[in-house]
């Protein structure tokens, strides 16, 4: 994608407890652009959670209309979208992904998923008598496919997403997308595959209200 005419697109990809979506509002705002939660998106199309989904359709089902939500939310221009967990499951939606925006993975620890999904019931993924194990799980499967996708890798540690998003919109690729950039960017030309910034310190919170994630 040249960044002659491109459209301004930022993809958030990482597991659940994140802080997709509260980085991607920081973000979205930071920027100038739209904001939208894949499964938030699902949600309000479909009309029942996501967790009702999975029980009721199943997984498979699910992940294909997931799959066609990707494919079009990311052909939208000027936006900020944050991405299921388990979005990169599909190698078409990682190839979207990559070919039409920037994508961002938030790096969290397992420990720090574990005590931030603690109270939440409404994921559907982690219904495991041992939740640790069950998301040790998740993350070997997933994050080859997270650091595969990316285009930039940010740690997401336990403090103020704000200082977060101000350190992620020192680098150049982001920066560029700031109003008064006079600059569009995205996809695979902006910054060279596997580019990570620097330690952003402090934390992206990623409390998202009990709404169930995939």
């Amino acid at each position: 994608m040249t960044t002659e005419g491109a459209s301004r697109r930022i993809f958030l990809v990482g597991m659940m407890g994140a802080g997709k979506t509260t980085v991607g509002r920081l973000l979205a705002a930071a920027c100038g652009l739209e904001f939208l939660d894949c499964d938030a998106e699902l949600e309000h199309r479909t009309g029942v959670r996501i967790a009702t989904l999975f029980e009721v359709e199943g997984e498979a089902a699910f992940r294909e209309r997931e799959a066609q939500l990707v494919q079009e939310l990311t052909a939208r221009p000027q936006i900020v979208l944050a991405t299921g967990g388990g979005a990169v499951l599909r190698p078409d939606n990682r190839r979207l992904l990559r070919e039409r925006g920037i994508v961002i993975f938030l790096d969290v620890s397992a420990a720090e998923i574990v005590r931030r999904t603690v109270h939440d019931t409404s994921r559907p993924l982690l219904d495991a008598p041992d939740r640790r194990a069950r998301i040790d799980s998740l993350l070997a499967e997933r994050l080859p496919l997270y650091r595969e996708t990316a285009h930039l890798c940010f740690r997401s540690p336990a403090r103020n997403p704000r200082r977060l998003v101000a350190s992620m919109l020192e680098h150049p690729a982001l920066a560029a997308l700031l109003p008064g950039a006079g600059v569009s960017a995205g996809g695979p030309d902006a910054p060279p595959r596997g580019a990570a910034a620097p330690d952003p310190g402090p934390d992206a919170s990623a409390h998202h209200g009990g709404r169930a994630e995939s």
